[in-house]
């Protein structure tokens, strides 16, 4: 007698660090129902995050930049997708997300509703935010029936990423970075905008307690946080400058990945490399000021979560509205360096 095959599935994944980090609590909650093939189609800079995902059998590079339609490319990618996926899910909300599972005729295709998706999507889903105020419960219960009750965070499983300790110690060896101290790593950027950037001189107080304390810090990043490292930077004391790395626009992401997870503790802005750092179980504190952890909070049993709560936020707006940022001027660097010593009481 043979064995019933494995489903096979599609994920039609986020274009987000952070939300293609949190579709891990959908991958592992489809593996938790039964053992199943999952490939994700994403832009090609997720391939760093999938391929440390063990739930993803393989990441499809999805040819196509942000915003851009290109109907007869999608129509011939989806094509050559015929016959090898019994099941996708589509988590962005957009039209376009929904074509390529369409013209590749997957039998079942589950998504929200999003931009009125019906015949491109046969299991649409109507989205009660009140229901669902968390973007995993969100991605968990697609995996689940319509009428299934609402996945709590005590049954999600957290986003793991798991990484080669020979990848990271090439990493260490590339950008000459010793092990021999205490590593906390600093991510001062925030690619939504200004509004969720907690200022440097305060990263700058918190740097200098740890290094006074012995430690070193490696500031993470993008090439566009460059200047915001430099002003870091610029703001200790000479003698402290020596034990800073700045690694922003210096590493891929894939290194980035590696090397948070060798830090000690991260600091960080609501961003991308907050998830990722969480992801890593590393003991990390979150600072919230125009937006919320009410909706994509870092998920993890070693996350201190930081916001003033004043009435002007959340605006979630890009810009402070109001011009003067107090959300985020306004919390000081006593109330991180107190969170991160409760984290390492924590962990003793």
């Amino acid at each position: 007698m043979t064995e019933p095959a494995r489903p096979r599935i599609l994920v039609v994944g986020p274009s987000w660090v952070g939300d293609m980090v949190m579709a891990q609590t959908l991958f592992a909650d489809l593996k938790r129902q039964g053992d199943c093939d999952i490939d994700v189609l994403a832009p090609a800079w997720c391939r760093p995050l999938l391929s440390r995902m063990p739930e993803v059998r393989r990441p499809l590079d999805l040819p196509f930049g942000h915003g851009e339609l290109k109907l007869r490319q999608r129509r011939a990618e989806g094509r050559a997708l015929r016959g090898r996926y019994d099941r996708a899910y589509v988590l962005p909300n957009s039209l376009k997300s929904a074509l390529l599972p369409f013209w590749a005729r997957v039998p079942r295709r589950t998504g929200w509703r999003g931009e009125m998706r019906y015949g491109l999507l046969n299991d649409v889903r109507t989205l009660d935010k009140e229901r669902y105020p968390l973007m995993v419960q969100r991605f968990v219960a697609l995996a689940r029936a319509p009428d299934a009750p609402v996945p709590t965070l005590d049954e999600i499983r957290p986003p793991h990423l798991e990484v080669d300790p020979l990848a990271v110690d090439a990493a260490r060896e590339q950008h000459d970075l010793a092990a021999d101290r205490p590593v906390l790593g600093l991510c001062p950027g925030a690619e939504f905008g200004p509004a969720k950037r907690w200022p440097e001189y305060h990263y700058a107080a918190v740097a200098r307690d740890w290094i006074e304390k012995g430690g070193r810090v490696w500031l993470f990043g993008s090439g566009k946080d460059r200047p915001v490292a430099d002003a870091i930077i610029a703001d200790l004391p000479e003698a402290q400058r020596g034990e800073t790395r700045i690694l922003a626009g210096a590493t891929s992401l894939e290194q980035a990945v590696d090397l948070l997870s060798a830090t000690d503790a991260v600091v960080s802005n609501d961003s991308g490399l907050m998830h990722i750092a969480a992801a890593l179980n590393r003991p990390l504190v979150a600072v919230y000021g125009s937006t919320s952890p009410g909706f994509t909070p870092p998920l993890g049993d070693r996350v201190a979560m930081e916001r003033l709560g004043l009435d002007c936020s959340p605006c979630f707006q890009r810009e402070c509205p109001l011009g003067h940022l107090n959300c985020l001027r306004q919390l000081e660097p006593d109330r991180v360096i107190r969170a991160l010593a409760g984290l390492s009481d924590d962990a003793a």
